[in-house]
């Protein structure tokens, strides 16, 4: 039996159980969570190459692990966020 389970979906259930141990001195670290700027020139670049479809097979996994790490982090801040509300 095979059920699909969305990206967005599983990266929410993986980061629940860590969810539940933040206090609010770490949920607002996770906030203030930044790429620093090579990171972020690098990801531009390759955005720009995978817009005009220039991605070598190597630039495209490194490209797809940014995104990857990005998504996660976004769920992570949004529910350090709610933690938050729900707290405070």
């Amino acid at each position: 039996m095979s059920t699909h389970i969305p990206a967005a979906h599983f990266l929410d259930r993986i980061l629940d159980p860590l969810a539940t141990s933040l206090n609010d001195e770490a949920a607002r670290s996770i906030l203030d969570v930044r790429l620093d700027a090579e990171v972020q020139a690098r990801v531009a670049f390759l955005a720009g190459r995978a817009n005009e479809g220039e991605l070598t097979p190597e630039e495209r996994d490194e490209y797809l692990s940014y995104v990857e790490a990005a998504d996660m982090l976004a769920i992570f801040k949004l529910k350090a966020r709610r933690h938050l509300e729900a707290n405070g």
